[in-house]
C-alpha cells in the first residue's frame, strides 16, 4: 500500500511540466488508482511512450505498492482542445 501523495509526488518530481494532476484510490486500499496527468513531458510522444514515462516515474512502486494504475496522459495542448470540446 502507498498513499496517494506519494505517487503524486514521484510523478511531479520525474516529469517536467506537469500543469495538471489528479490521482484517485480506486478501492480505497491505496495500491489502485487512476491517474490524470497532464504534462509538457508528453509532448511529440504516443500515448504508450507517455504511459511508459510514468511507469518509468514510479520505478519500484509498480513492483509491489501499486498493483494496479489507470492512467490518461495529456500535453497541456490536448487538454485544452478537450475543455473546449466539452
Amino acid at each position: 500500500m502507498i498513499e496517494a501523495s506519494v505517487v503524486e509526488a514521484r510523478i511531479r518530481e520525474h516529469l517536467k511540466g506537469v500543469v495538471h494532476l489528479e490521482i484517485r484510490d480506486l478501492t480505497g486500499t491505496q495500491d489502485h488508482y487512476d491517474a490524470t496527468i497532464v504534462a509538457t513531458d508528453f509532448e511529440g510522444l504516443s500515448r504508450v511512450a507517455q504511459h511508459q514515462l510514468v511507469y518509468r516515474a514510479l520505478g519500484e512502486l509498480m513492483n509491489g505498492p501499486v498493483h494496479a494504475l489507470a492512467l490518461k496522459t495529456f500535453t497541456p495542448e490536448a487538454w485544452a482542445k478537450r475543455g473546449e470540446s466539452q
